[in-house]
């Protein structure tokens, strides 16, 4: 098959508006290393809420495509691609996995460059690097799939690779949205007791219930850090924050047992920093900021899809929302407003 002339892409034009869903032509060839990908389903992620927002400051790189995490299949691959071929289904990830990393692609909009990265999946079709996409076997559910690429393999690693939980020890999960639900869920996988998951909403709570949450707390109704100390007296030993906010991490550090350790999942606003007493730091307390769950795509899909095809985790539940692309803006809104109380996809 040929490379498409034009598709249907949203594009994030200004900070702070809503993106546009417009036709966006792509190159006539693909370059080293690039692979063209058909999207079928992609995830939002928080971190692209952050980027329409400007949580990092000015952007740059204006106007420009987004999304990081979906399932596709291989139409067409450019010179000295081997880890993938046409045909194969694949999730997309972020991080990187097996293979070259092409340029990004060379999309136009009405004329002009249009920015898009080694990966972007809010459009119909992709021209990502061939390190951004692995293969998994051709029946996979292609929904579950699109997890895979951020949701799931943060999660998971911010679990095992971040904190480094171990049977028994005490979690707090503070923001039970996707990758919070995950991080909740793999918790649980490994033993960990009490996992407690913090949000604002109670659909979003319900279901880190259903994650293996083993306490719940409405941090809109209720005082976290006073709950949280009322369920765990000797002190806590993980701190998980996906909010980002600088005084709910800060909380969080202050909680947190002398060799106890907080891991940042969340990205405070640029200019936003958080204010710690640093003395415990020297004494075996822990504070680190998680990339990706470090997560290594092309090793840990095939381990989580493994246990999802077992029947060990829960992953078709976690997908609580369907929108079509002409409808992310709706989609983006209701996980703003908590309306959405787990992973939303768009279907392509």
């Amino acid at each position: 098959m040929a490379i498409p002339k034009t598709m249907q892409a949203a594009i994030l034009v200004e900070q702070r508006k809503p993106l546009v869903v417009d036709e966006v032509e792509l190159p006539p060839a693909l370059e080293i290393g690039q692979v063209l990908v058909k999207i079928h389903y992609s995830g939002i992620c928080g971190s692209q809420l952050g980027e329409i927002d400007g949580a990092k400051g000015e952007d740059k790189f204006l106007p420009h495509l987004l999304g990081h995490e979906a399932s596709g299949t291989v139409v067409e691959t450019g010179p000295g691609v081997k880890h993938v071929k046409a045909g194969d289904i694949v999730v997309l990830h972020w991080r990187k996995g097996l293979g070259i990393e092409g340029a990004p692609p060379s999309y136009r909009w009405r004329g002009n460059k249009l920015n898009a990265g080694w990966i972007a999946t809010f459009n119909e079709y992709a021209i990502v690097a061939e390190n951004r996409v692995t293969a998994i076997p051709p029946e996979s559910d292609l929904e579950v799939a699109a997890l895979f690429g951020c949701a799931v393999t943060t999660g998971f690693g911010v679990v095992e690779n971040n904190a480094h939980v171990r049977i028994g020890e005490s979690v707090v999960v503070f923001g039970a949205g996707g990758v919070g639900l995950n991080i909740v869920q793999a918790a649980a996988l490994v033993g960990a007791y009490p996992v407690i998951a913090v949000d604002l909403y109670d659909n979003r709570l319900e279901l880190a219930k259903s994650m293996g949450a083993t306490h719940l707390i409405n941090s809109s109704k209720l005082d976290a850090r006073e709950q949280i100390q009322k369920i765990i007296a000797q002190g806590l030993d993980v701190f998980i924050d996906n909010t980002g906010q600088p005084e709910i991490i800060q909380m969080g550090y202050e909680i947190t047992k002398p060799q106890g350790r907080v891991v940042l999942v969340g990205v405070p606003k640029k200019g936003k920093n958080i204010n710690i007493y640093s003395l415990p730091l020297h004494f075996g307390k822990g504070l680190s900021g998680s990339h990706g769950g470090e997560a290594i795509p092309n090793i840990d899909i095939p381990r989580y899809q493994g246990m999802f095809n077992a029947g060990r985790i829960k992953l078709k539940e976690l997908i609580t929302e369907r929108f079509v692309l002409q409808d992310i803006n709706t989609a983006i809104d209701d996980m703003r407003t908590g309306k959405m109380s787990g992973r939303c996809l768009i279907h392509m």
